[in-house]
């Protein structure tokens, strides 16, 4: 499981994903499926993510399948950003169509 703080155009988000890599084409094509076609992914350790959203992220975790699946944990762009320093993210990947 990995999960990543993600810039879109509309704000960051949270998502959980079972995917190895955030380079991985059908990782890429169910962003792009949800409209994101350009995006900054940050890996953030998924114990501060299960920290940080407690009981929200064992809910959210429970619907991820141990294949290729992707769920957005936060979509609230604001509490996104102020729930995660600069500090805690990791390498970024860009993505642009």
């Amino acid at each position: 499981m990995r999960a990543a703080v993600v810039f879109t155009g509309s704000g960051p988000i949270v998502i959980l994903t079972s995917f190895q890599s955030f380079s991985d084409p059908k990782f890429i094509e169910k962003l792009e499926a949800k409209g994101l076609t350009k995006f900054i992914a940050y890996e953030v350790p998924v114990a501060d993510v299960r920290n940080k959203y407690g009981q929200h992220f064992d809910l959210v975790i429970k619907d991820v399948k141990q294949s290729d699946d992707l769920r957005v944990l936060d979509y609230n762009g604001h509490r996104v950003f102020h729930n995660f320093t600069f500090a805690e993210l990791g390498q970024p990947f860009y993505y642009e169509k």
